[in-house]
């Protein structure tokens, strides 16, 4: 495969952008940044809109909420010479609807780095954090890394996947970091970007969903004030969520809560189109219908959403081809 370019691609598959991020954009001449008080440094934030937007457009199946949330959000961020906070963004709903795939392209198209990036960092409680006894040791680490790293560059991104299974009380550490203060610990954080990702919600955005659907309205109407008050009731519920009983939560530290709505048959139907050009193949109608006639969805009576949105597009491809 080509060496990507930062723009949008006629691809769509998770995998393939995890490959194509690696590749550096040598290209591009802007302007370093200045990344801490009185000190200079090479960030390679290099925040491309145009190529966001786009490959939102063409690759995010059935999310008008999630597409328009994050780029509105991150243009006033970025744009904002002086913020007074980093962006704290929050993203919520079923499996295989998105959210993995958007923290990627957000790393792809604001670092030209990519994933890997030394300012992007990606944390995952079955690999960073495996062991509920050395919890004490986790928050003592991860402090430091996120201020050694905010130290080195205020333009750093950090993910926290799978939230729903961090043990509560972790990212307490991470408090002094999210709010409004200028310095914490003598570094500048306030250009940073928190992502934090969670299946906790997903049950509640489906329910919204499915009734909008009864009531025959167009899923494009419906708004983020219908999900954000059963998506922050499903934190508050669920004592294995990473901010179950915080104070993020309490304190209202999280900027953006984005939900992802379950995906239908014809959106499923675009991921295959669009995993089958990613694998330089013409679109085939049988393998198309074979997918999604193998795809199980949901509820037994409507079959309405997959239950597994897009996850597993790509090996069900492979396995019809």
């Amino acid at each position: 495969m080509a060496a990507a370019t930062r723009g949008c691609r006629p691809w769509g598959s998770l995998l393939g952008l995890l490959g194509l991020v690696s590749a550096a954009a040598a290209t591009w001449d802007l302007t370093s940044l200045h990344c801490h008080f009185g000190t200079f440094c090479e960030c390679d934030f290099q925040p491309d809109f145009q190529g966001l937007e786009c490959d939102l457009a063409q690759h995010l199946a059935g999310q008008h909420l999630a597409r328009a949330l994050v780029v509105k959000a991150l243009k006033a961020f970025v744009q904002d010479p002086a913020p007074t906070k980093p962006l704290v963004l929050s993203l919520h709903g079923w499996t295989g609807t998105g959210k993995s795939y958007v923290s990627s392209l957000l790393a792809h198209y604001l670092f030209r780095g990519g994933l890997r990036s030394p300012h992007v960092h990606h944390f995952s409680p079955v690999i960073h954090f495996p062991h509920a006894s050395h919890m004490e040791r986790y928050k003592k680490d991860l402090k430091s890394w996120v201020q050694g790293n905010l130290t080195a560059c205020s333009r750093s991104l950090f993910l926290f996947d799978e939230m729903d299974k961090l043990d509560p009380g972790l990212m307490e550490v991470l408090r002094p970091f999210l709010g409004s203060s200028w310095v914490v610990f003598g570094t500048n954080y306030r250009k940073a970007i928190f992502m934090f990702i969670s299946n906790t919600g997903g049950e509640q955005i489906n329910q919204v969903a499915l009734e909008a659907w009864r009531s025959r309205r167009d899923r494009e109407e419906i708004r983020l004030q219908e999900l954000e008050p059963v998506i922050s009731q499903a934190l508050l519920d669920n004592p294995h969520h990473g901010f179950w009983r915080s104070g993020i939560i309490e304190e209202h530290l999280l900027d953006v809560v984005v939900p992802f709505l379950p995906l239908q048959r014809h959106h499923v139907r675009h991921c295959v189109l669009n995993e089958l050009a990613h694998l330089g193949l013409e679109p085939r109608e049988e393998v198309v219908q074979a997918v999604l006639d193998s795809t199980t969805f949901f509820p037994e009576e409507e079959q309405l959403f997959s239950s597994n949105g897009c996850k597993t597009v790509a090996s069900r491809i492979a396995f019809f081809l």
